[in-house]
């Protein structure tokens, strides 16, 4: 499959838990960080339950 970077964009704090752990589960740990992951149905879904703090490169 196709590789997506993404990048951390905006701060996950004082965001709600379940957004913190799927910034977390995407491999995400600071601001302007760029991780290179998979593309599948579930990072897809991931992505879009916190694209307002994501974007994609």
């Amino acid at each position: 499959m196709a590789m997506i970077r993404i990048k951390q964009v905006k701060s996950i704090i004082g965001r709600p838990e379940k957004q913190k752990r799927t910034v977390a589960a995407l491999g995400l740990r600071k601001m302007n960080q760029v991780v290179e992951v998979e593309e599948t149905p579930q990072i897809r879904g991931m992505i879009n339950k916190v694209a307002h703090l994501v974007e994609e490169i």
